[in-house]
């Protein structure tokens, strides 16, 4: 099924010195982990449903019956917790996925390495859907993709014994230094959007400030 999906995603071609490579859009790595999720956490107590990957020309929307047992905005750091462990385990013996709770970290992580917007985790009552967006650029992302994209980038950073800036947040972007005001912009909305907060609230130097996830 993960062949099957990885093949009927796009790719674009690189030409390197003297051979063409085909590159997926979308990290491989992240769709075998969400595919992976979407089996494991699936609720089987749900009838007249099951698990689903749709992919669109911008997007690729993966979905399974049954809210998370963890709420979407704590994924990153919380400690793993499987509706099937026994699934689980087994997926984990078949090398199908990664070490026990690393998978969200990874999609979020190759997300930033690709230079894709940042992923999106919706939990509703009775299903829990992911999705891997096509590239964009800044100007096409919108205020909650921007601040989607600052708020995982700073828990990746605080769980990673480092800490959130505006210069690391311009290079998860691409920003040059010189429009650093866009990367300031960025913070401000998610400190408004509760998020994010500094990591030192008597700085008053926006330029050395350090930014936490709200829950560190």
């Amino acid at each position: 099924m993960i062949q099957y999906v990885n093949d009927q995603l796009p790719s674009s071609e690189e030409i390197g010195k003297a051979l063409r490579k085909e590159v997926k859009v979308y990290p491989e790595l992240a769709v075998r982990e969400l595919i992976a999720n979407m089996m494991i956490h699936q609720d089987f107590d749900i009838t007249g449903t099951g698990p689903v990957i749709e992919i669109f020309e911008d997007r690729v929307e993966i979905s399974n019956p049954g809210a998370p047992l963890i709420d979407p905005l704590r994924m990153i750091d919380h400690s793993p917790r499987s509706r099937n462990e026994r699934l689980a385990y087994f997926m984990r013996r078949a090398k199908i996925c990664e070490e026990r709770g690393s998978g969200i970290d990874k999609v979020v992580s190759l997300s930033e390495v690709y230079q894709l917007p940042a992923p999106k985790f919706v939990r509703e009552e009775k299903y829990f859907k992911a999705t891997l967006f096509a590239p964009r650029t800044l100007r096409q992302m919108n205020k909650d993709d921007k601040v989607r994209a600052c708020y995982q980038h700073c828990c990746l950073r605080y769980i990673s014994n480092e800490l959130m800036s505006n210069e690391s947040l311009r290079g998860r972007f691409r920003i040059s230094e010189e429009n650093y005001s866009v990367a300031s912009r960025i913070i401000s909305d998610a400190i408004e959007s509760e998020l994010i907060k500094p990591a030192d609230p008597t700085n008053k130097s926006k330029k050395h400030s350090r930014y936490i996830p709200f829950w560190a």
